[in-house]
């Protein structure tokens, strides 16, 4: 793939475009994280105040699906899942960045999107024991009959694999319709494509988090 070209090495290691802008999106969300919590304010900062509205925002939109409890509990698990996607998603918008242009988006690397999903199965599941217990969660892979089973552990494999090529395909189709579009009309078709991918971004955040809240409701047994 285009977005795993090597840039550089450090000894036998090989490091690709992808894992560098991925070092670049932990760096910026980590010092923006310590600066925005350094020096907790009665009355806020901007930067404060921006982090405060999102965590506000994004418990209200977990709570939906998980209930007050349990998403104020993994509210640190959810946020990060939708900050990093979303901030990996809109560096494809930056110039420099895309397959084409060297620095790969993130989000549009399999190989993270495979990642993400697999990070995504075990949090389901170590939710659902540690909130019901072993043996109670076992059970639900039984449930309604025991002839169940085998379709219920295919399920739960199948949902991390669309949820990683969910992702991996907007995100992958999105950048190279941009670029086609750049190399067919250079004025004026790209600039509305990068006004819609600023929220098209957003909703494939949106959607995989969503995804996850409601996998982790239905294993905690959230009604």
């Amino acid at each position: 793939m285009e977005g795993t070209n090597v840039l550089f090495s450090i000894g036998p290691l090989q490091v690709t475009s992808t894992v560098t802008t991925m070092w670049g999106v932990i760096i910026v969300l980590g010092l923006l994280s310590y600066f925005a919590t350094r020096n907790l304010k009665t009355i806020p900062g901007p930067l404060q105040n921006v982090a405060e509205l999102a965590v506000e925002s994004l418990q209200k939109y977990f709570t939906g699906n998980l209930g007050k409890t349990i998403a104020r509990r993994y509210l640190p698990i959810f946020a990060t899942f939708f900050v990093f996607i979303i901030v990996s998603n809109y560096t494809g918008i930056l110039p420099g960045f895309g397959h084409v242009s060297g620095l790969a988006t993130p989000t549009a690397c399999l190989s993270v999107t495979a990642a993400l999903g697999i990070i995504a199965f075990f949090t389901t599941h170590a939710v659902g024991i540690r909130e019901r217990g072993f043996g109670s969660y076992m059970k639900t892979f039984i449930m309604p009959i025991a002839v169940m089973l085998p379709l219920n552990l295919l399920e739960q494999v199948i949902r991390p694999v669309s949820l990683a090529l969910r992702l991996y395909g907007n995100m992958y189709g999105e950048e190279m319709v941009t670029e086609q579009l750049y190399e067919i009309l250079p004025i004026g078709a790209p600039l509305i494509m990068n006004a819609l991918s600023l929220i098209f971004c957003f909703i494939q955040a949106m959607v995989f988090t969503m995804l996850l809240s409601i996998y982790v409701s239905e294993a905690v047994g959230e009604e």
